[in-house]
């Protein structure tokens, strides 16, 4: 499924796109022309593909925490949350493969009440050290079951780009996109301790599809 606001995010992408299309077209009856055409296509419907944006079923059960993004579960780990509320937090890790879908959506419903963007480097999301030194974009949602959940956005090697399209005071339901991020990334999120999580590191997860943790 093609979103307007999620393919207008490859716009520019598409934009540079056009030049290998209309060269092959004005040669395409030349052998190095066909060539240059059916890479353009082909590199078109890629694109095109990678910026797919399907909406998925919700979980309904209030108790029921979603993934906020589609991918890996990387890893999960017991560890202080450091910004937003800076209290013993379980976090789960999600790597996102250049094929996976990389619009973010909400785990839970609730209030956007942080929002804020850090530079840094562009290392692997695969690397351990990307969780703490890449460019990232910070989140934190008021819920009503499990107080405030942080999520982190975080560039990879080439995905060097997060999109916000939520903001601050914003209410969004469990589900509703806030951003995505551009190519190989990966996102995490941070849950009460002693949340009884069902998934484990390996787990192929989807956005706002796969319950990734139960509420107690």
């Amino acid at each position: 499924m093609i979103r307007w606001q999620t393919i207008y995010e490859a716009r520019w992408i598409l934009a540079v796109l056009l030049v290998p299309l209309l060269l092959g077209l004005y040669y395409r009856y030349y052998l190095v022309g066909k060539a240059v055409l059916v890479l353009g296509v082909g590199l078109l419907l890629f694109v095109l593909w990678f910026f797919r944006d399907p909406d998925r079923p919700v979980p309904s059960d209030e108790s029921l925490v979603a993934s906020p993004a589609d991918g890996v579960v990387a890893d999960i780990k017991e560890m202080d949350e450091p910004e937003v509320t800076k209290k013993p937090s379980l976090r789960v890790g999600i790597f996102l493969s250049v094929f996976d879908v990389h619009t973010n959506k909400m785990p839970l419903p609730g209030k956007i009440v942080h929002s804020q963007r850090h530079e840094g480097h562009f290392y692997d999301a695969r690397d351990p050290k990307a969780s703490e030194l890449n460019e990232c974009w910070t989140w934190g949602v008021e819920t009503q079951r499990a107080g405030i959940v942080v999520m982190r956005q975080i560039t990879g090697l080439i995905a060097r780009r997060i999109v916000p399209w939520a903001k601050v005071g914003d209410t969004l339901a469990k589900g509703e996109r806030f951003g995505m991020i551009r190519f190989g990334s990966r996102t995490e999120i941070y849950l009460p301790p002693g949340t009884e999580l069902t998934v484990k590191v390996g787990d192929k997860v989807k956005g706002a599809e796969t319950v990734i943790a139960r509420l107690k």
